[in-house]
């Protein structure tokens, strides 16, 4: 079948399932894998296997002599021979080489003149031209094999790699959030914010504490912490009640989809092979434009409507009230609280920067710290010890009991599995798009130039699926499955970070009735359907224009490209 209508038919199952059929996201995106599977040309799928392992020739020195990236998975070493072929083939004579044979000779050194990472290699047979593509030839063989094994194989292995790479990271960041909240870490940091800003800017620390607990917690969970605060002070000042409500949802909700650790920006970034640290930085930088428009539109919206506070079975008067009233004494400092989110976020990005500007020869104590920061600022590891700092916060400062502190964990990491395995499915069915062949057809048919409309297209993906299901996970986890298939392999005149932005950005239009953040905030916040359609809708869908067009320049003005 035509890759594009495996696309199509992907997309169908997947928002049909969800809007119409009522399924589970994981089932659906399940179907969607198989569906794609069962429908793709074999040959399509090893032509993308080969093509996403090898390395290239990167410069002819002459007939003989030639520099080199070599391929991923093996580790290079002088004397490995390698099989040159032009990106696509897949038919060679049984016996031989597919294209042309080189030998590795040597690593480039530090002062030679050669692409990073590159070695000379000899031409033993064959003519070579730079832009060829090289593999070893055992990775010729198993890419060979690997898609003859059934559909339902392959969408496991790649259910499991999903797994693999991103459950550990989900599994921590909710620990993070949950302990976070029992500490009274969380509540600490807006009171702190709303200490040091003053009542009279109460708006601005919603938006700046629901922008910082958005980024290790769920956007419901940080909407249900702090509404108590704005209820609080809605009622002392009930002309700003609305704006209270909407500076939350700006802060909240553009770290939900832009920042890492929550699912979907961490699952775009794995899925894109954008390093975490960078993803950071540049969410965290593009959030913060979105989120000065969210501000913006906050006060005009309350200028415009007047929302009264109302008393909700959600939210009741006696909640608000005890919420308010919590002993400060009960809390850990501020230096403590933030320590959570801090933590990680210092390590990822410490981690990517020490790595940009390593050198080969640096003094001892030099190499040393940045071996530490590199084995710390490990994804895994830096998630690990910040929901261990976490969790030891809250044992220390509020001493739960046993069978609370397990009932705890047991709620945040049941609710962690559920979340891991949507994930995982969509994992599964963008890796199915990717062996359907639409990167290879995607090349063939759009011009290179045509790139740049990459990032409109990725936002314009993430939207009609987010609008049409209702998640804003989801539809970024479906939605990158379909980007990183058309760019497999294709070189992007920018970091691929902006297209991971891009699809972030795209998660926000438009939030409406089939969208359960919609109603948490509806419920919660006393307002009425019409009422939130009114205020939060178009802000939300204007933030992710916002975001589009700050990804968009950013991407022309600093490409962060070598």
């Amino acid at each position: 079948m035509h890759p594009l209508l495996l696309l199509l038919l992907g997309m169908a199952i997947v928002v049909g399932g969800i809007l119409w059929l009522r399924l589970p996201a994981f089932v659906a995106l399940l179907l969607a894998a198989l569906a794609v599977g069962w429908g793709a040309d074999p040959r399509a799928g090893t032509r993308y296997l080969r093509d996403s392992l090898a390395g290239r020739v990167i410069r002819s020195e002459s007939e003989q002599a030639v520099w080199v990236r070599p391929p991923r998975q093996l580790a290079p070493r002088p004397g490995m021979l390698l099989w040159g072929y032009e990106a696509g083939a897949l038919r060679r004579a049984k016996g031989a080489s597919p294209g042309a044979e080189l030998v590795l000779v040597r690593k480039a050194a530090p002062d030679e003149e050669a692409p990073s990472e590159s070695w000379l290699a000899r031409v033993v047979r064959g003519r070579v031209a730079t832009g060829m593509r090289v593999l070893y030839p055992s990775q010729w063989q198993q890419t060979a094999q690997a898609t003859r094994r059934g559909v339902a194989q392959r969408v496991a292995e790649a259910l499991g790699g999903t797994c693999g790479r991103i459950g550990l990271l989900i599994a921590m960041a909710s620990l993070i959030g949950r302990a976070m909240l029992e500490s009274g870490a969380a509540d600490r940091i807006v009171r702190a914010l709303l200490a040091g800003l003053g009542e009279a800017r109460a708006a601005l620390a919603f938006l700046a504490g629901g922008f910082l607990l958005g980024i290790p917690v769920f956007f419901d969970t940080v909407f249900y912490l702090m509404i108590p605060l704005g209820k609080a002070l809605g009622a002392r000042r009930p002309q700003k009640y609305l704006l209270y409500v909407l500076t939350i949802v700006a802060g909240g909700t553009m770290a939900h989809s832009l920042v890492p650790p929550t699912p979907g920006p961490l699952m775009v970034a794995e899925e894109l092979g954008v390093d975490l640290g960078t993803m950071i930085l540049a969410g965290c930088v593009v959030g913060a434009f979105s989120a000065a428009y969210g501000y913006w539109h906050a006060h005009w919206a309350n200028r415009r409507w007047q929302v009264p506070l109302r008393e909700t079975a959600e939210m009741p008067q006696e909640l608000i009230e005890r919420f308010q009233q919590a002993s400060s004494e009960q809390l850990p400092p501020l230096w403590v609280s933030l320590l959570p989110i801090l933590l990680p976020v210092v390590l990822l990005a410490g981690a990517s920067i020490l790595r940009n500007f390593a050198a080969a020869e640096m003094p001892r104590w030099l190499k040393a710290f940045y071996q530490a920061v590199q084995v710390l600022g490990e994804k895994n590891l830096a998630l690990v010890l910040a929901a261990a700092l976490a969790v030891g916060v809250w044992v220390f400062w509020q001493r739960p009991g046993r069978s609370r502190f397990q009932q705890s964990l047991q709620t945040a990491l049941a609710g962690a599995g559920m979340i891991i395995l949507i994930t995982s499915a969509g994992g599964a069915f963008g890796a199915m798009l990717q062996q359907s062949g639409i990167a290879h057809w995607v090349r063939q048919t759009a011009p290179r130039a045509q790139a740049w409309l990459l990032l409109p297209l990725a936002f314009g993906i993430t939207t009609l699926v987010r609008t049409a299901q209702g998640s804003a996970t989801v539809a970024m986890i479906t939605s990158v499955g379909i980007v990183s298939a058309m760019v497999a392999g294709q070189p992007l005149p920018y970091h691929r970070v902006y297209l991971a932005l891009a699809i972030g950005a795209g998660s926000k239009p438009v939030a409406w009735m089939n969208d359960s953040g919609f109603w948490v905030i509806c419920r919660m916040s006393g307002m009425t359907e019409s009422e939130t359609l009114k205020t939060l809708t178009p802000m939300t869908a204007m933030m992710g224009l916002v975001a589009l067009a700050a990804t968009m320049l950013g991407a022309w003005l600093v490409p962060l490209t070598g």
